[in-house]
């Protein structure tokens, strides 16, 4: 049992660690600049903060993968479908990472371009073109990353290794954001308030995990069986 204590902690930690990144990277390193109106001067101004959001977040996606193989043998003793659902999720979420990376490459390298040669009224055309294959593909993460999130927060709703009402309010908010994140898409945001209850979750879920770590009394009850 204290093995599988070790686990929560050490998946708690790794939580923590997405979330940290996830608000660096969206609120500090990229979202500022690659969304802003001056993208094309900006980004290439703070190329190795755009390069480092990116590094970041291929370290983020790999820290979720760690977490699904971690789960998956705890996951298993309680519903196998949905523990090697989380793993599937976990992998696809870090594809969708490395896509949303290569159009944040191509934006970089527009930025470059478009310094040397202000004069090209062609990269104009480039722009419009670029910023919205950030947009697809950011937003396209964003929502695929909803489907791993919701299937932790059940598989863990169904297990009981955390408290229920942790386990309800993580459901409850993955799928305010998957709405919020799907009308984006269409264009008719509904509010960006819909993503708060998710960082909410998403903070104190790692800490609780840290310090109590999974529920030994449910690990216990699944072993007699």
């Amino acid at each position: 049992m204290n093995s599988n204590q070790k686990v929560g902690r050490i998946v708690g930690a790794l939580l923590l660690f997405i979330f940290i990144s996830g608000v660096l990277i969206f609120q500090f390193l990229q979202g500022p600049i690659l969304f802003s109106d001056n993208f094309l001067t900006s980004t290439s101004e703070n190329a190795n903060q755009i390069i480092s959001s990116m590094v970041l977040g291929i370290f983020s996606g790999i820290a979720s993968i760690v977490i699904a193989i971690l789960l998956l043998p705890i996951f298993k003793s309680y519903n196998k479908n949905l523990a090697y659902l989380y793993f599937a999720f976990c992998i696809i979420n870090f594809i969708s990472i490395m896509i949303d990376n290569v159009s944040v490459v191509s934006m970089l390298e527009l930025s470059k371009e478009y310094v040397k040669n202000t004069s090209n009224d062609s990269l104009g055309i480039l722009k419009a073109l670029v910023y919205q294959k950030h947009f697809w593909t950011h937003y396209f993460y964003l929502l695929i990353s909803c489907f791993p999130v919701f299937v932790l927060y059940y598989t863990f709703y169904i297990s009981k290794l955390i408290p229920r009402v942790l386990a309800i309010f993580g459901i409850i908010a993955v799928i305010l954001m998957f709405i919020e994140e799907l009308f984006s898409i269409f264009g008719n945001s509904i509010s960006m308030n819909m993503l708060l209850p998710l960082g909410l979750i998403q903070l104190i879920l790692p800490i609780w995990l840290i310090i109590r770590g999974l529920n030994s009394s449910i690990l216990e009850d699944e072993v007699k069986k």
